[in-house]
């Protein structure tokens, strides 16, 4: 099956995944498309298939004769998309030779080139993007189709050499829960790469440190016209509370490396009300100091309202992966190589968010993220560039050969 083919029958499946849900897989839709995965690996020829009681879809492709020796490499990429807008019934559009101008999506949507402006960038790709009513599902179906392409070609191609290859599809990566369950000694890799990330050449291998936070305020409801003295507000605090962050430390304010609080929820009513947070920096330091400040918020206003007012619960979500990476600069190097040999230039830049390959390398899985070609993740703007994924796939099978030498 070529690429192209692969990635439209991929995101024929609604993989939407759901924060709120208590199983796991948090949706059994994702199900269907990992056991899907699963048997298309069989048919393929893979050796170990299996879907596990937690959904993850696994598989072998065997060393090469002679090459049992070579270190076992793994390629990861997930399966769910985003909560952030439905992937139900997505119908892809298909831009042959694209002329680097704006894309309409429908008769209401533009995608403009003075809001895009890296849309320049693929002038005479072929873009697939969304009809503007969905996602797409590059994020990250095109991961999942460049990496099942290149163990097609490798089953093949037996002339190319090489050692044991895992490949692992997750669900859940979206909520940030892809590998509570994944078995790394099981895997058995020595080194992989997710391969979840965008434009063309990106490769990352620092990522934020990640936590989140719930604030939940006890308030006291009393009728307005004798409140003085007696009332406390719950949304009046909760509010209060947000302002006495830092306006500069919001994701609209910052870039780079620069951290961020970021308020993503407000329910509630007088008597009861909650916000939720998530809280980044690349920096470890800055990152403990952003977490401290927070709960010398809370205890501020704590003082101002009394003890029982205020619930401050903080939960660390992941970490930066760069100290359990660059102990392996070969993980990188031959990135590097496997790039520039697809005819790629390797552009390294931090991650502002989190990949499932954060969590494995501090589970002892050094995994670094390479590029797919999808841009603009998790709404109706989402597209990729097939010729970018050519590469991401050429990049896969060039790595493969590498370190089979």
């Amino acid at each position: 099956m070529e690429l192209k083919e692969r990635f439209l029958k991929y995101v024929g499946f609604d993989t939407q995944s759901d924060p709120e849900s208590e199983t796991y897989p948090s949706t059994a839709k994702q199900l269907i498309l990992l056991n899907y995965l699963a048997e298309e690996m069989k048919e393929l020829g893979l050796e170990d298939v299996e879907v596990d009681a937690n959904g993850y879809a696994m598989g072998t492709i065997p060393a090469t004769p002679g090459y049992e020796d070579r270190p076992v490499i793994g390629f990861i990429s997930h399966v769910d998309t985003s909560p952030d807008m439905s992937g139900a019934d997505i119908h892809p559009r298909i831009i042959e030779n694209y002329d680097g101008g704006d894309i309409c999506l429908n008769e209401q949507l533009t995608m403009t080139l003075a809001d895009f402006p890296e849309l320049a960038f693929f002038k005479g790709h072929t873009l697939i993007t969304t009809d503007g009513t969905t996602l797409l599902g590059a994020d990250d179906k095109a991961g999942v189709a460049e990496i099942m392409t290149a163990a097609e070609y490798l089953m093949k191609h037996p002339e190319v050499k090489h050692g044991r290859i895992r490949i692992g599809f997750t669900p859940d990566e979206e909520i940030g829960k892809g590998v509570d369950f994944f078995d790394v000694k099981h895997f058995g890799a020595t080194f992989a790469y997710t391969v979840d990330g965008g434009f063309e050449g990106e490769l990352e291998y620092e990522n934020f440190n990640a936590a989140s936070a719930r604030i939940e305020v006890q308030g006291r409801n009393i009728h307005p016209g004798y409140a003085k003295d007696k009332m406390i507000n719950a949304l009046q605090v909760v509010n209060e509370l947000n302002n006495l962050l830092p306006p500069c430390q919001r994701p609209e304010h910052t870039e780079g490396y620069e951290g961020f609080y970021h308020l993503i929820s407000i329910r509630g009513e007088v008597e009861n009300a909650s916000s939720e947070y998530i809280i980044r920096d690349h920096s470890r330091v800055k990152f403990e100091e952003k977490k401290r400040y927070l709960q010398a918020v809370t205890a501020l206003l704590t003082g101002k309202y009394g003890e029982g007012v205020i619930k401050l619960t903080l939960k660390d979500q992941y970490y930066n992966m760069r100290e359990m990476v660059e102990p392996y600069p070969e993980v990188i190097d031959k990135a590097f190589q496997a790039m520039e040999k697809a005819g790629v230039t390797p552009i390294v830049r931090p991650i502002r968010g989190g990949t499932d390959g954060a969590r494995l390398s501090y589970m002892g899985l050094p995994c670094p993220n390479l590029f797919t070609g999808g841009m603009n993740f998790h709404g109706k703007y989402e597209y990729c560039s097939l010729n970018t994924m050519q590469k991401a796939m050429q990049t896969i099978l060039n790595l493969i050969e590498l370190w089979g030498k």
